[in-house]
């Protein structure tokens, strides 16, 4: 599955990671693990669907992902591209009226945040295109015209970056320890900006952590001891909610992101 990434220009890259074009010229399925950033798709050609166990649910033209707590598998059809625009963690809110943790772990339709006659204008400039920089350039078009002003918020950067820096083991008390900020009010901030609580964003920084450090043939009693497991079942419990998968299953065989 041939995957490009392009940075974005210089307007919008305190808000935006990078953009990544996916084309599948064959029909596959592919994992998406939770991540730190939310996310826009644009798909310009071909079908997408969330494949869950019981059904397959079909994806819209254009939809924004929320924080996810659990890994997600797409499935492309034959001859399918899409652009994912990968936010910064506080990025989207720039977009966005709507507070963040009203996306948690929901995937909807662009058209429920914008006028659809603008979705629809940027489908058929997508659609006629004929470079993927061209593309791009309609996405980014379509990105300033939304932009609302810059949300940043020193406190719950550093908190995000003190998460990190931990990856993921740290105390929410820990954090409000040098915030000079009640327990409450730093939640509603964080939550309103990043889309998750802090305990739900520590988590999703803690298993990526643990993915990352993954060793050919682990032993998995020592990967939960290194990343702050009590015991071999908890860790278990929270890699498969996370994964789909036992570190076994996953590690063994699982084509992710």
């Amino acid at each position: 599955m041939p995957l490009e990434e392009y940075s974005p220009g210089k307007h919008l890259a305190p808000f935006i990671q990078s953009y990544r074009i996916i084309e599948s010229a064959n029909e596959i399925t592919n994992t998406v693990l939770p991540g730190t950033s939310m996310t826009m798709a644009f798909r310009f050609k071909g079908q997408t669907a969330y494949l869950n166990p019981n059904h397959s649910s079909t994806l819209p033209f254009g939809i924004i992902a929320g924080l996810q707590k659990t890994a997600r598998n797409i499935h492309y059809e034959r001859d399918t591209a899409t652009i994912v625009v990968l936010f910064k963690e506080t990025g989207l809110a720039a977009f966005l009226k709507q507070p963040l943790h009203e996306l948690y772990t929901q995937s909807i339709a662009l058209d429920y945040f914008f006028p659809r006659t603008e979705i629809e204008v940027v489908q058929e400039r997508l659609t006629f295109s004929k470079s993927n920089r061209e593309r791009i350039a309609v996405v980014e078009s379509f990105l300033t015209s939304k932009l609302a002003g810059n949300h940043h918020d020193a406190l719950i950067g550093e908190s995000i970056a003190r998460i990190h820096y931990a990856n993921g083991n740290i105390r929410i008390n820990e954090l409000l320890g040098s915030l000079y900020l009640s327990k409450d009010a730093f939640e509603k901030r964080f939550r309103k900006l990043i889309g998750a609580t802090p305990k739900q964003f520590a988590q999703i920084v803690k298993m990526n952590s643990v993915i990352r450090k993954n060793r050919i043939n682990p032993s998995y009693p020592d990967l939960a001891f290194e990343n702050g497991f009590y015991d071999q079942p908890h860790f278990n419990r929270d890699f498969k909610l996370f994964t789909g998968k036992t570190p076994k299953e996953f590690f063994g065989s699982t084509r992710y992101w």
